[in-house]
C-alpha cells in the first residue's frame, strides 16, 4: 500500500510527521490524508493519532478532505492584501467558477486561501501545488490558470 511504502523511507521518529504527511498527500490524486492513513502514520511513529491530526490541521498545505489535482492557495496576509489592487482571490474564483475551499466539478482545481507564503516583498502571491507565483496582475494570474487548465485537457 502507498502509505506503507512511504513510511518505510522514514525513521520511526515523530519528528518526521510533516514530511510523511506531505509525501502521502502528494502521491494521492485527491490530495488529502484519510483517517485510516492518520492511524497508520501514528502507529508507525509510535505517537497518538491526535498528535498527527494536530500537525495535519495546523498546516494549510495539508488537508483531511479530498481536493482537486491542482491546489491553488491565494495568500491573504497583510502585504498581499494591501498590494492586491485587482482582487486576486475574486479573479481566481471567477475564472474557476468556485468559491474558496471548493473544488471544480472536473476535480482539476481546489481553491484555498492561506496565510503568508513568504514572498511579502513580491505580493500579491499565489501557490499552485509546489510552485509560487509572485508580483501577480490580473492578466498574469489568468494566463497561469489557463496554462494549468490547458495541461489537463
Amino acid at each position: 500500500m502507498l502509505v506503507d511504502s512511504i513510511l518505510n523511507h522514514y525513521p520511526k521518529e515523530k519528528d518526521y510527521v510533516i514530511e510523511i504527511l506531505l509525501d502521502v498527500q502528494k502521491e494521492k490524486e485527491d490530495n488529502f490524508i484519510s483517517q485510516e492513513e492518520v492511524k497508520k502514520i501514528a502507529y508507525y511513529l509510535d505517537t497518538t493519532e491526535s498528535h498527527v491530526c494536530s500537525v495535519l490541521s495546523f498546516y494549510t498545505l495539508l488537508s483531511t478532505k479530498p481536493r482537486g489535482k491542482n491546489i491553488i492557495q491565494v495568500c491573504k496576509d497583510v502585504p498581499c492584501y494591501v498590494r492586491d489592487d485587482f482582487n486576486l482571490l475574486k479573479t481566481v474564483k471567477d475564472f474557476l467558477g468556485v468559491n474558496f475551499n471548493e473544488t471544480t466539478t472536473d476535480r482539476i482545481f481546489t481553491l484555498e486561501t492561506t496565510a503568508c507564503i513568504g514572498c511579502c516583498d513580491e505580493a500579491p502571491v499565489m501557490r499552485i501545488n509546489d510552485r509560487v507565483y509572485k508580483n501577480l496582475t490580473k492578466d498574469k494570474a489568468i494566463k497561469i490558470l489557463k496554462e494549468y487548465r490547458g495541461n489537463d485537457y
